[in-house]
C-alpha cells in the first residue's frame, strides 16, 4: 500500500500484507533521495498477515524518500514526501 498520510510531517504509516501460503524473511527499509538507507524498519521473518509499522523522520530533512519492501520473491519500492 502506499504509505499515509503523503506528503507528512515527521511521521507516516507505512502498511503491507503477507498473502496466505507466502513467509519468509520481510525487509522493509527507506532511503533518501540519493539511495542512502536511512531507516531500517523491518529485518525479520514474518507470518501471513497485514502488518503496518510506523516511519519516523522527525531528524531528518524535508525531501523525496523510498520505502522498499522486499520478501524472497517480491520487491516493490514506492515514493514519500517528507515536507516540515
Amino acid at each position: 500500500y502506499q504509505n499515509y498520510p503523503n506528503p507528512f510531517n515527521p511521521s507516516t504509516k507505512i502498511k503491507f500484507d503477507i498473502p496466505e501460503g507466502k513467509f519468509g524473511n520481510v525487509k522493509l527499509s527507506v532511503c533518501n533521495i540519493t539511495g542512502k538507507e536511512v531507516s531500517l524498519l523491518v529485518d525479520q521473518s514474518l507470518q501471513p498477515g497485514v502488518y503496518e509499522y510506523t516511519f519516523n523522520a522527525v531528524s531528518l530533512p524535508s525531501g523525496v524518500y523510498f520505502y522498499k519492501l522486499s520478501t524472497d520473491n517480491f520487491t516493490q519500492t514506492k515514493k514519500m514526501l517528507l515536507v516540515k
